[in-house]
């Protein structure tokens, strides 16, 4: 057997073959892919096929191809489209840090202690995502089972195995909180790590919503089982009737006269339909309830001529236009009749002659304003007045 030198040739090989690879395992779950199905894809060229064939990449029975176990298992755990739940996996991972604590404690040497730690670190990342990745499958499968399993024998049978996968998850996930929380307190208080501690948190977090979650997919598979159990023993009796009807024993063996005699039940009336009455409001105004009449009048062909209502005219008062002029004092050319005056700012605007009439509120209003605008070409003083109980800086033109 051929293997790939680097990784760089790995990487090399897919990418070439992408096309491919990606119609094989959209195709994963068919019986077969043919071998010249692959060939019209790699434009006819066996030693493309061949390469891939050598290093194991794919493998081929008969006619017919398919992805090796282990990149399948590999594209199927990266995209998330595995369907297989695989408890063994967080036990050996749980072996695995018990061993690596182990290491840890007794080793001396930092950088080897180091080197366990990373151990743990990674491993303790791997359970959360796979035991959240094992309870989203978990879920899916017993969907999918529920639904697409027509055999109920079998749909019974896959329903419990999955059950005991839901127990042994749950067990893993105890195992896992304690030995976090109780088996291992030595080494968790002794090696302390930042980074740990965020891992070990975000650990709890995913065990906990597993732990929830498994509690849904328990009462869902109860009521999957109850389902089924209820359908086969309608259907067992369907059969039994069956029977003695095409025997011409039915009446004669059962009490079916009495039963349907005594039963009420109006499963076979159609549903009662209560119309409901729309305002006049609502469907002059709607948009859809006219053309829901529209429809209706044309089926009916009554021969009535629908037509919306139309608004009066609009009065010719409203379509006068009329002009607002307002006087707006020019702040600029008060500014430059104040720069040629050589009087103070605040005299300045009191005896300005403005083009409408001004209060005296309203001069100090403009005082400010030219300050706030102009302020680079003024001299503001240390000098204060005061009119009308009105204290104000004492500005000159620069």
């Amino acid at each position: 057997m051929n293997t790939f030198s680097n990784i760089k040739e790995l990487f090399s090989a897919l990418k070439k073959e992408e096309n491919l690879l990606s119609e094989m395992f959209k195709k994963r779950k068919s019986v077969s892919y043919k071998y010249e199905y692959a060939l019209d894809i790699v434009e006819n060229n066996e030693n493309r096929i061949k390469y891939l064939l050598d290093r194991e990449v794919i493998r081929q029975n008969g006619n017919n191809l398919e992805i090796d176990d282990l990149f399948l298992q590999f594209f199927e755990q990266v995209l998330d489209a595995n369907e297989e739940i695989n408890v063994s996996y967080i036990n050996e991972n749980l072996e695995k840090i018990t061993q690596n604590i182990q290491y840890f404690l007794n080793e001396t040497n930092e950088n080897r202690k180091y080197d366990y730690l990373r151990k743990i670190k990674t491993t303790l990342r791997n359970i959360g995502n796979i035991t959240l990745r094992n309870v989203v499958d978990l879920k899916r499968n017993v969907d999918n089972t529920f639904k697409n399993e027509p055999n109920y024998k079998n749909k019974k049978a896959k329903l419990i195995n999955l059950d005991k996968k839901r127990k042994d998850i749950a067990k893993l996930i105890e195992q896992t909180e304690k030995l976090v929380s109780e088996k291992e307190v030595t080494f968790f208080t002794t090696a302390i790590d930042e980074e740990l501690n965020r891992i070990i948190v975000q650990l709890k977090m995913q065990l906990g919503k597993c732990s929830h979650n498994l509690i849904e997919i328990e009462k869902q598979i109860i009521d999957f089982l109850n389902q089924i159990q209820y359908q086969s023993a309608v259907v067992e009796k369907l059969k039994k009737i069956k029977y003695l009807k095409d025997q011409y024993t039915l009446e004669t063996s059962t009490d079916i006269r009495t039963v349907l005699a005594n039963n009420n039940s109006v499963i076979f009336e159609p549903n009662p339909q209560y119309p409901l009455k729309l305002s006049l409001e609502f469907l002059q105004s709607n948009e859809d309830a006219f053309a829901s009449i529209r429809k209706i009048a044309k089926r009916v062909k009554a021969g009535i001529k629908l037509q919306r209502p139309v608004a009066d005219k609009i009065s010719g008062e409203y379509l006068q236009t009329q002009t607002e002029e307002e006087i707006q004092i020019n702040l600029e050319e008060v500014k430059n009749g104040f720069m040629a005056s050589g009087y103070a700012l605040f005299d300045f605007v009191l005896n300005y002659n403005f083009v409408k009439g001004v209060s005296f509120d309203e001069k100090i209003t403009i005082y400010c304003q030219l300050i706030s605008q102009y302020e680079n070409v003024f001299e503001i003083t240390d000098k204060y007045q005061e009119n009308e109980n009105v204290e104000f800086a004492v500005v000159y033109p620069k």
